[in-house]
């Protein structure tokens, strides 16, 4: 009905219709309501210092958190290597080693999935722009030696999503259970 009174304020009392209006219409799903539509868990939540090294501590909690839950080897393995290089990348880039802001982690759960969020003070910063590793370009020095981790990270996840705002950058790491 809004639509229909902003076109009526527009073209004013003496307009006269000659043709059809075709008004589009655009449903969205708010991103809030999105994630809201899966019921998580939360099983734990912690902090972990930032210092090189911790990303096997975080890793390790992680696993510690989940078990007891349907979660094969393979995805066990899955789950701690994007786990470390996020938190690692975390430390690094988004808290910048700094001694007064720790990477926070929450584990969840859902009826099929596993998600971990790892929270990091790196706000007002995305993550870089995903480029394919390239060993021959790396090997050659045209591309940086650097710059697996996203590649890691996305190729051991089922989903992975990034929330920014002014003093926090959130990475969601999610896993389906199997079967």
């Amino acid at each position: 009905m809004a639509i229909l009174q902003e076109l009526a304020s527009f073209t004013g009392p003496d307009w006269e219709q000659v043709g059809a209006v075709t008004l589009p219409v655009i449903e969205r799903l708010h991103q809030a309501e999105a994630k809201m539509a899966e019921k998580w868990e939360r099983l734990a939540e912690f902090t972990i210092a930032n210092a090189p090294g911790n990303e096997r501590r975080a890793m390790q909690q992680v696993v510690n958190y989940l078990r007891g839950l349907p979660i094969s080897t393979s995805l066990f393995e899955r789950i701690k290597t994007a786990v470390a290089e996020t938190t690692m990348n975390a430390m690094e880039h988004g808290n910048e080693y700094s001694t007064e802001n720790p990477v926070e982690l929450q584990v969840l759960t859902s009826e099929d999935s596993v998600m971990i969020r790892v929270t990091d003070h790196g706000g007002g910063k995305s993550l870089p722009e995903y480029v394919q590793p390239d060993i021959e370009a790396k090997l050659e020095g045209l591309q940086s030696p650097r710059g697996w981790g996203l590649f890691l990270v996305q190729s051991m996840v089922d989903e992975l999503r990034v929330q920014t705002d002014q003093t926090h950058r959130i990475v969601e790491l999610i896993f389906r259970l199997e079967g």
